[in-house]
């Protein structure tokens, strides 16, 4: 359902309390609109590390002003808009330090959350420095993690997320695959490496799209936006190692634009 609607109030009005048809065209018109309260919470894939342009006041957090909430809130004006998402962020984070903006007003949330729970950065780590045994190993540990422990945690942050924002529509934002299989890519990392570790972000998406159902939020899937845009392709919409070293394995500025911001839009 999405939450931008035009509410034609004189005709609805006129059924209510009997004003006759015959009445002038001027008193049949007038629109009105559905008030938008947005709140941004999650990791560093919400809060824009990668992105570029960080608000110097977010600090460690690393807001970006053109992460997509911010995109989304400028296209679209809400009336009121808080933008809490911060990167290294895990489940208990959103829980302890994320919701405070959350009310009975709110109408919209937006939240990627889980990447972290599973070790997403510590695997990262070991796949770079350790080699493809050491990386495959990393993978499978995060991947049982995700089928053992992430659902209850998942379980635990939406349902806060509901009992404090209970009106609210709130749209669950998924993960990218970050390689291009067979790609471009001279160095780095083995080839069956990159396809365990997009076996793993797959495997996280259908966790937390199941989860985010069961709840009844909507899950926006990035997979697709990002095809053809991962790392190792013509024109990737994902740093693979950098400096700063943060920015490593994250949507740049046009990730964020032409991945999380359209998958967003179509959803909210």
């Amino acid at each position: 359902m999405r939450l931008r609607r035009w509410v034609t109030t004189a005709a609805t009005a006129a059924l209510v309390i009997g004003v006759s048809a015959l009445a002038p065209a001027s008193a049949q018109q007038g629109t009105a609109t559905a008030s938008t309260s947005y709140v941004a919470l999650g990791d560093s894939y919400s809060s824009g590390a990668g992105a570029g342009s960080y608000d110097s006041a977010s600090g460690d957090c690393r807001r970006s002003t053109v992460a997509y909430p911010v995109l989304w809130a400028n296209a679209n004006s809400p009336d009121s808009f808080d933008f809490v998402a911060c990167a290294g962020a895990r489940t208990t984070d959103v829980i302890e330090d994320q919701l405070g903006p959350l009310d009975a007003d709110t109408t919209l949330v937006s939240v990627s959350i889980g990447g972290n729970d599973a070790g997403f950065g510590a695997t990262m780590q070991t796949c770079v420095l350790s080699g493809t045994n050491a990386c495959l190993a990393a993978v499978a540990a995060a991947e049982a993690y995700m089928d053992a422990t992430l659902p209850g945690q998942l379980d635990a942050t939406y349902r806060a997320i509901r009992d404090r924002a209970p009106n609210a529509e709130v749209v669950v934002l998924g993960y990218p695959r970050l390689y291009q299989l067979n790609g471009s890519c001279l160095f780095g990392i083995s080839e069956e490496s990159r396809a365990a570790i997009n076996g793993a972000a797959d495997h996280l998406g259908e966790v937390t799209a199941k989860r985010a159902a069961d709840v009844g939020f909507a899950y926006g899937d990035v997979r697709p936006a990002f095809t053809g845009h991962e790392i190792c392709s013509g024109e990737p919409w994902l740093h693979s190692l950098t400096l700063p070293v943060g920015d490593s394995y994250h949507p740049t500025a046009d990730g964020q634009r032409g991945g999380y911001y359209a998958v967003f839009e179509s959803l909210a």
